[in-house]
């Protein structure tokens, strides 16, 4: 009987030590946002001012994460209204029929200190495609005003137009077909 209860306790722990935590973006300092070429002379910005995006991992240093976004594809904003309109339009986003896009994490892979690479699967306009972004992870603090732990990241990368049959009634003279994307994540330990 002793035994088993030192077997059960041991297994308890191990557990314990290998737990995943949950971290959930902070809305008020996380920001999703592209960049693509207009006229093949000048870059347009954007953003999702709605999205919310959710990191699993037992590492200290993330280096086992799995990220998990959505984007409400309506809180398009490139801060033009006529512009955002026509991005939320079936020649664009078509938030009627796909009012979300998605990334999922497929695997991360330690490129240098505190650098990764992320793969991951991204849907957008009903299409999903294989991506790969940088992730940088700036570090995990305790917050001073909730006294939570934070972590940072930031996320950048290029998809295509083409990949995602995404405004394909625009050619590359009008809308670049490589759309950067940046996204700043500010995330607090899920308690």
């Amino acid at each position: 009987m002793k035994k088993l209860i030192i077997l059960a306790a041991a297994a308890l722990l191990n557990t314990a030590v290998f737990a995943q935590t949950t971290w959930n973006s902070d809305k008020m300092h996380s920001k999703l946002q592209f960049t693509i070429t207009h006229l093949l002379v000048s870059d347009v910005d954007g953003e999702f001012k709605d999205f919310s995006a959710t990191i699993v991992a037992a590492k200290p240093d993330f280096s086992d994460a799995k990220f998990q976004m959505t984007a409400n594809t309506a809180s398009v904003n490139t801060g033009v209204d006529q512009r955002d309109n026509h991005l939320k339009s079936d020649a664009f986003f078509d938030v009627t029929k796909f009012p979300a896009l998605t990334f999922t994490s497929t695997g991360i892979t330690k490129t240098s200190a505190n650098h990764y690479k992320l793969n991951g699967s991204l849907t957008l306009h009903g299409v999903t495609k294989p991506v790969s972004f940088d992730l940088w992870y700036r570090g995990t603090i305790t917050n001073p005003m909730s006294k939570a732990d934070d972590a940072g990241f930031k996320v950048t990368g290029v998809i295509k137009r083409s990949d995602f049959n995404f405004g394909s009634s625009f050619g590359a003279s009008t809308l670049s077909d490589e759309v950067t994307v940046q996204a700043n994540g500010e995330f607090g330990k899920a308690k």
